[in-house]
């Protein structure tokens, strides 16, 4: 995969390029850091609204914020003037937290053209790059022509994941907080277990980001590197499968393939009796 992500200047250079579709990822509900909150709302121009949480979600599954299915995908963004060419830049307002989940979504539908804006929001104002007070009017957007294309090799379910966790050549990762990973904070999900998957390694999101931005390639290399060991697969996990999508990103962006989300992520496995958990 290329590079995921584009800076604020590239945007700010390219923000009226009838090609370019800006999408604002931001989620309501923010866990595992302390929020950005703003006194009224604040935009980049031209951006249409991604609404991970009550949108591109699957409803009919019992997972919190299950992937939609292509259906699903395919009639959320019936609206958004999506074609197959078009450019996709993919921003939330807390640096880098939620856009890296639509970021995955869209790679998951078989879209290549799809970048997070790195540092997102806080990072444009922060330069006094120009913003509005709403989205873009959806009004005389015309139907786009992309049709999702299921790319089933970059997620996986419990079964997958049962199957593989204790072999050598696949490594999980976890991208919640050290205390929740090591089982000694509660999960903020009721009757949910606390703990981690055996032989998965904590990454906590903070980690592979430097202020609101992605930390620099060579330190993300050495964040997911496995040394003397022939790592095929990387699974990535978080609590209900949104921040694992951070370092899948920050992965991704220090050049590794073979990249899955477990979808249903702790929510999933913490849930379920019947499978092994372990604690620090």
């Amino acid at each position: 995969m290329q590079y995921p992500l584009v800076s604020t200047a590239w945007l700010e250079a390219n923000l009226f390029d009838s090609n370019v579709v800006v999408l604002d990822a931001s989620m309501a509900s923010v866990i595992g850091k302390e929020p950005i909150v703003y006194p009224q709302f604040t935009a980049i121009p031209r951006a249409e609204k991604f609404d991970l949480e009550t949108v591109f979600v699957d409803k009919n599954s019992s997972q919190i914020h299950a992937m939609p299915t292509p259906e699903q995908f395919m009639q959320g963004i019936a609206h958004l003037g999506l074609n197959s060419d078009s450019q996709v830049v993919i921003y939330d307002d807390q640096g880098i937290y939620s856009s890296p989940r639509a970021w995955w979504m869209f790679k998951l539908m078989g879209f290549d053209r799809v970048f997070v804006l790195d540092g997102g929001l806080p990072q444009w104002l922060s330069e006094e790059r120009m913003t509005v007070d709403e989205y873009q009017s959806l009004d005389f957007v015309p139907q786009g022509d992309f049709v999702a294309d299921y790319q089933a090799n970059l997620i996986c379910d419990l079964p997958h994941v049962l199957a593989r966790f204790d072999a050598e050549s696949v490594q999980v990762f976890d991208a919640r907080g050290e205390a929740r990973f090591c089982g000694q904070a509660p999960e903020p999900r009721e009757n949910m277990r606390s703990g981690h998957i055996p032989g998965s390694i904590n990454v906590p999101f903070a980690q592979v980001l430097d202020g609101y931005k992605i930390k620099d390639v060579e330190t993300l290399q050495a964040l997911f590197e496995s040394p003397g060991e022939d790592i095929r697969e990387r699974i990535f996990s978080c609590g209900s499968g949104i921040t694992a999508c951070i370092l899948i990103l920050a992965a991704v962006a220090a050049g590794h393939q073979n990249t899955v989300l477990y979808d249903g992520s702790w929510a999933d496995w913490g849930s379920n009796p019947q499978v092994p958990i372990s604690c620090c």
